[in-house]
This record gives structure tokens, sequence and C-alpha cells, in this order.
């Protein structure tokens, strides 16, 4: 498990149309066919991707061009030349706050620890800036020293605002000066959709019935770093899970289903196309999901149980009985492919690590110091620990049981905070 976590970082970034990307799913899928009693698919996916050839952003008085990326799927800009607004965090009070000010100007927002109770997603504040007639969004990384915050914009081909994650270096730089004369940047992003295609693996060991327990890790990841914590940990934990259970599979009332997708960093959409095309009655045959992303990079894990009071209850419930160190969090939140699963009705959780814990390493995500010296083995050891007690508990679970979880379920069709 840990020599595949290592060949993963190896490949890079991985980000959705990519090369590293390509070699990444190329390796996975190796791997998978290999378990012993698999029936291994590769299902394409096509989704609506996008491409930047150029993005910057200058201090118009010094001439000085900052490190920045480009959110994905970002909104293109030939260069909008205006001051920039600091809006502190840039929550909802923020943006009101400042509400006669934000029209015709870039704002600038910080990146919030996204794994909290009460944090405010990037996407809420693009809808703000967009709202409110900004013309640009700057988002950026509160720490010193890390760089550039990356993340998906969530346009998918709407109108969106062009917006770029920057550095604390950055963003100090950016602020008004002590008399409140606001500075000015240029912003330039050049960048176009275009239909994309990537695959989505899919690895079943068939049970006695004709029932599935899905575990989902994603594979794809962001330009820089190694994307190590998210999601090289999940991947590689997923692989494990598939080689200990395999042999005993065959002996259970249903069988056990590993997907690896792609293109979730971009709003969750590899998931979404790929639960969307299937037809309804091999939906319902899917039962539950354990959906495994960034369960290394800290100590400690907890079950986002997707506002399903009943699978909420049974995550505990199994957690007691075979002293797994493992928290829940019921409310929904639409942060990987396990929203996409609840969205159909079907039963669905996320496994985390770091969870309310901003000073974690997962503080890192979505940087270049999301890097594999951020993970330790024995985490990904007790990952796996976890994710096998959960997944053999699903395996072998009365019919009663596993029906009563959806119980509770959350209604409508969650929005990605991807």
């Amino acid at each position: 498990m840990w020599e595949d976590f290592l060949a993963l970082c190896d490949l890079g970034g991985r980000l959705a149309g990519s090369a590293s990307e390509a070699a990444a799913l190329d390796f996975a899928e190796k791997r998978l066919a290999a378990v012993p009693g698999v029936t291994f698919r590769a299902e394409p996916v096509e989704y609506p991707g996008w491409r930047c050839r150029t993005a910057q952003l200058i201090h118009a008085a010094t001439g000085v061009s900052f490190p920045c990326t480009p959110l994905l799927g970002t909104a293109a800009t030939a260069g909008i030349v205006t001051e920039v607004l600091d809006l502190g965090l840039g929550r909802p009070e923020d943006f009101e706050r400042h509400a006669n000010r934000i029209r015709g100007r870039i704002v600038m927002v910080r990146h919030e620890y996204p794994f909290a109770t009460g944090h405010v997603h990037r996407r809420v504040k693009l809808g703000l800036a967009q709202q409110m007639d900004a013309v640009g969004v700057l988002i950026a990384h509160p720490e010193a020293g890390i760089g550039p915050v990356s993340g998906s914009s969530g346009r998918n081909g709407g109108a969106g605002i062009p917006a770029l994650g920057i550095g604390a270096e950055a963003a100090d730089v950016l602020r008004p000066s002590p008399d409140g004369t606001l500075p000015t940047a240029r912003m330039v992003i050049d960048g176009e959709d275009h239909p994309a295609r990537t695959r989505m693996l899919i690895a079943d060991l068939p049970g006695q019935g004709s029932d599935w327990v899905v575990v989902s890790a994603h594979i794809d990841g962001h330009p820089h770093g190694e994307s190590a914590i998210d999601n090289a940990t999940g991947v590689a934990v997923a692989l494990g899970l598939a080689r200990l259970l395999a042999p005993r599979v065959h002996e259970c009332p249903r069988g056990l289903r590993i997907c690896l997708f792609s293109a979730e960093e971009w709003g969750l959409v590899g998931s979404r196309i790929w639960l969307e095309q299937m037809d309804e009655a091999e939906r319902r045959s899917m039962v539950i999901n354990v959906n495994l992303d960034s369960v290394g990079g800290a100590s400690g894990l907890t079950a986002l149980t997707s506002g399903f009071e009943q699978l909420n209850a049974w995550v505990k419930g199994t957690a007691s009985l075979a002293s797994l160190p493992i928290a829940t969090h019921l409310p929904l939140m639409p942060n990987s492919d396990h929203a996409n699963f609840a969205a159909h009705g079907i039963p669905a959780f996320r496994l985390i690590a770091g969870f309310n814990a901003p000073n974690s390493n997962l503080r890192l995500l979505l940087t270049a110091a999301d890097t594999r010296d951020k993970v330790r083995s024995d985490e990904l050891d007790e990952a796996l620990r976890v994710a096998r007690a959960l997944t053999w508990q699903a395996l072998t679970a009365t019919e009663a049981t596993l029906s009563n979880l959806a119980a509770g379920r959350p209604s409508g069709n969650p929005q990605s905070s991807r």
C-alpha cells in the first residue's frame, strides 16, 4: 500500500487531462486488474474540460508579476486593470459591508480550511463576487511560504468570473496602503473550454447476491505538488482494501465494487456523469458508498455521513463494536464523490482525516505543499483498518440493516463544493 502511495506521488499532481493523470490511470488499472478474482473494466466519461495557456497577475505600480494559479475552469479575461479590494476572509457579511465598493473591482478573499464546521467555501465567495459585479477574484492562501492555492471555479461552461489563486505574500502586497489607497493590478487569463474524456476504473469482486458495496476514491489532483494527501492516500488504501478482501468477498451476501474516479477536482463531474449514464436498476444495486478521500495527513478519521441519520448511527455503532477511532459528521458536505451517490439516494459517506483540525497537514491541500512527506505510513495503516471494518460490516450485514441506512436521506441534488 505504501509503495502504491509513493508511486502515485512520483507521477505528479495528476490534473485531469494531463499526461500525469493518464500515467496514474494506467498505473492504477494495472494494479486493480491484478487483484485475484476481480472483473475489471474501464468506463469512458466525457466531461466539459478546460485548458489555460496563460495566467498572470501583475502589480501595476511596480510591474512585479505574482505567482498565481487559475482556478480550474475559470472564466477568461484578456486583461483587467483595476483596483484590488481586500475583503479579508470574504464571508457574506464582508461582502455586504463593502457592497457599494465591489462593482468594477477585483476582490481579494482568503482560502479557508475546508474540512471544518462553519467554513465558507470558495464557491460561495465566487458567487457573491459575481452577483455584486466584481470583475475578478483573487483567493489567497493564508499561510506564508506555501504559494498559490488551487481549486475548481465551478463554472462548468457558465458565465463565471475570472479567478486566480495566489499566495500569502502576494496578498500582503495587494492590501490597501495606510491611507486607504487601493492597489491596482492587471489580471490576465487566457483559457478555453473544450470537450474532454477520461475513464473511470471499476473492479468488481462478486458476492453471493446481485447488490454491491461500493468503495471509491478519486485519482486526479491539481497541477502543482504531488496531490499526495488529496488523494494518493485514498487510492492507495482502496487498492490495499481490494487486495485484502478479495479472498473472502465471494462468501458475502453482496459483492465489492472498487471505483477509482477521475475529474473529481472539476466539481465532482466525473462520478456525477458516470452515475447519470447508468440505468436505474444498476444504481439501485449499489447499496452503500464508502468514499476514501484524504485519509492521511493527520491522526484521527471522521465519516461525513451526508445527512443520512441511520447511516450515521450505523457508522457509530460499527465503530463502537470494533473499537475504531472514528468520529461522524451528519450534515451533508458535498466535497467529494460521495455527494453524487447521496444525490441518487444511495447511503454514502466520506472517510477523511483532519476534520476540524485546521493546523493539520490537510491545510496544505490544493497547494504545491501537498507532498508525500506530509503523510505517515501508520496513518494509511489506520485508514485501511477502519475502511476494512466498515466495508466488511456492509458486505456481511443483513438486507434489513442495509435497507434501513437510507432512512433520513437528504432531499435534492447537492451542489458540489469542490
